[in-house]
This record gives structure tokens, sequence and C-alpha cells, in this order.
């Protein structure tokens, strides 16, 4: 199988070199950023940059930065569309009589270009008219040695098996997600703290973590591109990327849930003393979640208990032993661009380049601040230059973080999953804002005049009560 790319693929030079073209007028030909490979060139120039030949096979950096900000510029289907017209154009496959050993030279560089391609973006190839593309173009060389239809067979099924595994992703774990109106609690005998499911802060760190890295391996790397992009306004196709960031979004939803779900357990219990008891008890959680690298779980567990039906709760914070918290905050930080966070990251990065364990490979990103940090980067420079050439530089820089991201996300969770508790993750019945108020309220009576209207309204519009 291919290797996917990981973070060190992004500065391994090239071993063969860069295509027999030359760069039309206007194009950078200075120090290039990859071998061969220029800072800013037209579409056309890097679409041949792309495609292999007898002697030439493309960087991995290369390929992956060009095939997932491609799309920005030509839909998948026709970039993959000209790249196997022009493999069959300049290796005469065409032809009636084919040369033998020179087709044996090429066919190896093709079907690795196509296995990275398919791995790295499998949504690529969902259209029946992209299959009809692989088939045709490694038909025309089949006949030269019997190894290319058994390869193309094993890479398809690989293909297949990867769209399959994709298509079962975790938009279906959300039905509960939508948050419930509080009316009242509800009996003991119905409602299920995560403390009766959870007592242990470790294990429920490591079943977080199994939550996070289980929709972290549905993201698709071009999700990340469709996210934030306007239409190429020099390109006639229609955007060929709405609707296509559902597993990021569902990534999202599941921050939110868990901030939420850590609010309405906190404001759940009657009692200062069990509210105290479960504000620790995340405290103790989030700790271990930072030990580990999920920091993701990390700040939806602070975001959570920094909601302000929870901050409010002064009486219950009175009894919280808070100095492991505001540590916690204060890697939190967003203080310098979350430069604490940041610190922690590479720190947690670099643990995972040297590790000699799984459990030290793990590494979650606060993925709201990867998906700003994106936009900004987009946002911050043009997708053309003025000549109209593609600013190719930019998007290596978007490869860069997008491909860290990868590397991290295909990191085999090393804890045992635990059904029960992870269902429960996914399905206990979270408030509102509003129900979270008025749980919050009821725990600990208004102090100010706006609580007292508030509460007021919330008990009339939710409770029927005036």
């Amino acid at each position: 199988m291919p290797r996917t790319l990981s973070a060190s693929d992004m500065v391994t030079p090239g071993s063969l070199g860069p295509p027999p073209t030359e760069p039309t007028d206007g194009e950078q030909t200075g120090q290039p950023l990859l071998d061969g490979a220029p800072s800013s060139a037209s579409l056309d120039t890097l679409i041949q940059h792309l495609v292999p030949t007898t002697d030439y096979y493309p960087e991995k950096a290369y390929i992956f930065t060009f095939l997932l900000s491609s799309r920005l510029f030509i839909e998948p289907r026709e970039l993959l569309a000209r790249v196997c017209h022009l493999c069959i154009e300049q290796q005469q496959l065409d032809q009636p009589v084919l040369d033998k050993a020179r087709v044996r030279k090429f066919g190896p560089k093709l079907l690795q270009l196509l296995a990275e391609w398919t791995e790295t973006f499998p949504r690529d190839f969902q259209e029946e008219s992209t299959i009809g593309h692989l088939k045709d173009v490694m038909g025309r060389i089949a006949p030269c040695d019997e190894a290319y239809r058994k390869r193309m067979q094993q890479l398809l099924q690989a293909l297949h098996q990867k769209l399959a595994a994709q298509g079962q992703g975790p938009e279906g774990l959300l039905g509960a997600d939508k948050p419930i109106s509080y009316r009242t609690k509800p009996p003991a005998s119905i409602h299920r703290e995560l403390l009766g499911v959870c007592s242990d802060p470790y294990t429920l760190a490591q079943q977080l973590t199994h939550v996070e890295l289980e929709r972290l391996r549905h993201i698709g790397p071009e999700e990340f591109v469709q996210a934030f992009v306007n239409k190429d306004p020099l390109a006639s196709t229609k955007p060929c990327f709405s609707n296509k960031t559902n597993n990021l979004e569902a990534y999202v939803k599941w921050f939110n849930r868990l901030c939420y779900l850590v609010a309405t357990e906190i404001c759940m219990p009657a009692k200062k003393k069990q509210r105290a008891q479960v504000v620790e008890f995340f405290i103790d959680v989030a700790r271990e979640c930072f030990n580990i690298g999920n920091f993701n779980s990390l700040m939806a567990i602070i975001s959570g208990m920094n909601m302000s039906p929870v901050s409010r709760l002064k009486k219950t914070w009175a009894k919280v032993k808070t100095a492991k918290f505001f540590i916690l905050e204060h890697q939190m930080d967003p203080t310098g661009n979350f430069c604490n966070y940041r610190t922690a990251l590479r720190g947690a990065a670099h643990r995972s380049l040297t590790a000699h364990s799984s459990r030290e490979k793990i590494v979650i990103p606060f993925f709201s601040l990867l998906i700003k940090d994106i936009y900004f980067l987009n946002e911050g420079c043009a997708n053309r230059l003025p000549n109209g050439h593609v600013n190719f530089e930019k998007f290596l820089e978007l490869a860069k973080q997008v491909g860290e991201f990868i590397t991290w996300k295909q990191v085999e969770c090393p804890f045992e999953q635990d059904p029960s508790i992870t269902h429960y993750l996914h399905t206990a019945p979270i408030f509102s804002e509003d129900g979270l108020y008025l749980a919050s309220y009821e725990s600990e009576s208004p102090e100010n005049q706006t609580e007292k209207e508030r509460w007021k309204s919330l008990r009339s519009s939710i409770l029927g009560k005036t």
C-alpha cells in the first residue's frame, strides 16, 4: 500500500528531476519551493508538473499540495481527466502498437501516482466517471505487463473499502446532540449522571480521546479547503465543494456538545457539595486530557466550566480547589494568540515524532483554532497573483498545516474502548442555554435584578410559571 503523507514528507527532496517543460512567460523561475516546482505558475504548468514520465516522478509534498489546492481552480474529476489525457498523449498510449520498454518504465510511476491520490483523497473518486478514467488509462498499459492489471484491481478494491468506511461517518451519532430545554429535573430513576457511569478521571479522558480520534478519522484533508474558500473567478465550472464538509462540521458539533454536557452535569445536582464534586472531577479529567495530548477535549471542558450558568455558581466554586483549574486555564489562555497552548502543542508534536509508544503519539489539536489559522491563511493571501498565476507558495503553507493534521488523525487509539461510557457521551441529554440558566438559578438563587428578571422570564416560557 502507498504510504500516506506525513509531516516529514513535507521536507523530503525528490530523487527524480522535474518534468521536461519550460515555464511560460512571467512564471516564477527563481528559487523553487520544492524540487522543480515554481512558487507561482499557470494552472496548466502545475498540472504538467503532476504528470509522471518515464524518468520523472513528482515529490510527495508536491502531489499532496497540488491535489489539496487544485480543487479551488478545477474539479477533481476534470483534473483526473486532464492528467490521464496527458499521460496517454505523452506516452503515446493511443497507438496501435505500444513501446513496451517505455511503458514498463512509465507504468509503475502512473500506478504510484494514482495510489497516492486514491489513498489521500478517496472522495475525489466517488463518481463513476472518475473510475472510468482510471480504468481507461490503466487498460492501455495493462497489455504490456499483467501485473499492472492486478495492481489496478487491488487499488480499486482499497478505494472502495476506504469510501465505504468513510460513508460510515460520525453524522449518525449526532442525533442526540441537539440541546433540550430544561423543564423539570428528571427523576433519579431515569436520569443518569456521568459520575455514575465513570468516576475515574483518567478513564474518562481516555474515552474522550477515543471519541476524538474516531471523529477525526473521518475528516478528509480537502474539507479544510472546501470550508473556507470561494469559487475561483477565472474558472468556468460550477463550485465543486458545496455540502462536502459534513465530517468537519460534525466534529465542531461534537466540541459544542461536550461543552454543554460538562455544563449540564455541573448544573444538574441539587446540592452544592455534589456540584463541587462534579467540577473537581472535570478539572481532573481536563488535566488528564492535557497529559494525553487531547487538547480539543481539554478546551471543551474548560469552555463548559466557563459558561455563565456555571461560572455564576459562587457557592459551588467556593467549595472547589481551583488551583489546578487556574493552571489549565493558563495553558489555554487566548492571550498572545494562544501562545501558551501553541507552545504545549509543539511539545506534544515533538513527543509524537520521537514516540516510543502509541500512547506518546497522540496529538489532538484544539480544532477551532486550527480552523481559524487555516481561515486567516486563506484570507491573508490571494489564490492567484495579479498575472493570473496560481500562488503555489500560499498552498504549500496550507499543505504543511493540513499535512500535520493528517499525521495526527491517523494515530491508532491505544486505550481500550468502554462502550457504556462512549454511549453516554454521545447520547446523554444536554440542556439548551436557557435550560442551563434555569437549572443554575434553581441551584443558586439569582443575585441581582437582571438575573431575577431572566429567571422569571425563563420560568414563564419554559415551565409556564409566573
